[in-house]
This record gives structure tokens, sequence and C-alpha cells, in this order.
């Protein structure tokens, strides 16, 4: 039995129309994209846009050209460890190979220039470049860089040689991480999108609204209130 028409009416419109626009949402209509894949590609590239600090972590190792460090860095396989002595070779560091080991030698602040350009390389989407400097697909580079990264780091802690290990997480967590994550992706000005952005933060509080006032006039209008 139906306590309020009125109510029960109004909330059933409001749901009918709530689901004609959800469905709407997941469909095709942006390019070929679902309302959800737009804006999360839309956000993905303003927030790259943002997220560009490896201007800050090569002045971080700027500081360490000329001090050299020994150490030894254990791999998942001979495979990445041959592929990373290749990458580490090419910021001009000693590189002894045995199975999946590195024992490294060399400049660190001329192989985390090396780490770092290739992390601008790939943040511009330049993929091509790292595929034709060490003959590595770009993002299994990427995912090297970072493991080593995260090697050397806890290797240069155990040497309590602290401020080397946090220009190595600089880099690891301030350019190779965001040019992994980001590589792909076209970085856009919030500027540029700003009405767009609006837009999407009013939608969504408005369909909120939309669906819990729905849901709500339906159940009023059946005759259930809630009581304390």
């Amino acid at each position: 039995m139906i306590a309020n028409k009125k109510l029960f009416g109004t909330g059933l419109v409001l749901m009918i129309t709530f689901g004609i626009v959800f469905v709407g949402i997941f469909m095709p209509l942006f390019n070929g994209h679902n309302g959800l894949q737009y804006m999360d590609s839309l956000y993905n590239s303003i927030s790259k846009g943002s997220a560009n600090y490896i201007s800050k972590a090569v002045k971080a190792a700027e500081k360490f050209n000329g001090q050299s460090i020994d150490v030894t860095l254990a791999f998942e396989s001979a495979e990445q460890a041959d592929q990373m002595a290749k990458q580490l070779n090419a910021g001009g560091a000693m590189i002894n190979v045995s199975g999946g080991t590195l024992k490294v030698s060399g400049d660190l602040g001329r192989m985390l220039a090396n780490c770092l350009a290739d992390a601008k390389l790939m943040y511009e989407n330049n993929g091509d470049a790292i595929q034709s400097k060490y003959g590595i697909e770009p993002r299994r580079a990427t995912y090297n860089w970072w493991h080593a990264l995260t090697l050397l780091e806890e290797e240069l802690n155990k040497q309590e040689q602290f401020k080397a290990a946090n220009a190595v997480h600089t880099a690891l967590t301030k350019a190779v991480e965001p040019a992994y994550n980001y590589f792909g992706i076209e970085a856009q000005n919030i500027k540029d999108r700003l009405w767009v952005v609006i837009f999407s933060l009013v939608f969504y509080v408005i369909y909120t609204l939309w669906y819990g006032f729905g849901i709500m006039y339906l159940f009023e209008g059946w005759g259930l209130q809630l009581e304390h």
C-alpha cells in the first residue's frame, strides 16, 4: 500500500532518471570511452601536469658528483641483472656480474644523473629513446631502475651513508616512480580544463544527492519511516 503517492511518484521519477543517466555514463559516448574512463584519463592528465619533480631529484643528485660508492645488489634474475648492468654502465659504473648479483662501484652522482635522464625521457613519453639506448622495453627498463634504486638505498643505509641514501630515495620517488606510472599519459594544466573539472565535481555532488533523495522519497511514499 502506497502511503503518499506524490512522494512515491517523485522518488520513482528520480530513480528512473538516475538509472538512465547511470546507463549513459557507462556508454562509449566520449570518443569511444565511457564517462568513467574519460574522467579517469582527464584527472590522470591533470595530475601528471603537476607531478613533475624530476628537476628536484636532479639537484639532489648533483651534490654527489664525485662521490664513489661500492655496493652489491641482488636482483630477481640473471636476465634482470644483465639488463641492469647495461643501464648502470651507461652512467659510468664499473660492474661485476655473477648470476643475479651485481657488484657496483663508481660515481654516485653520475649514476643518478643517467637514471634521471631516463626518467625524464619516460615522463615525456619518449620510450623510443630508452629502447634505442639499451635495447630494452621502456617500461621494463624503468622498472629495472626502480628495483636497482630500492636495493641501492638499502645498501647505502647499511653503510650508514644516509645522505646518499636520501638522494637515491628522492630519485626513486620523485622521478622513477612517476615516470613509470605516467608513461603514455599526456600532461594537461588544470587551468586548461577548469570548467570540465568544476562540472565533474558539481555533477558528482548533485548525482549523489539525486540518488539519496530518490531512495528517501520512495521509502517515505511507501510508508516506511525512521523513528527514534
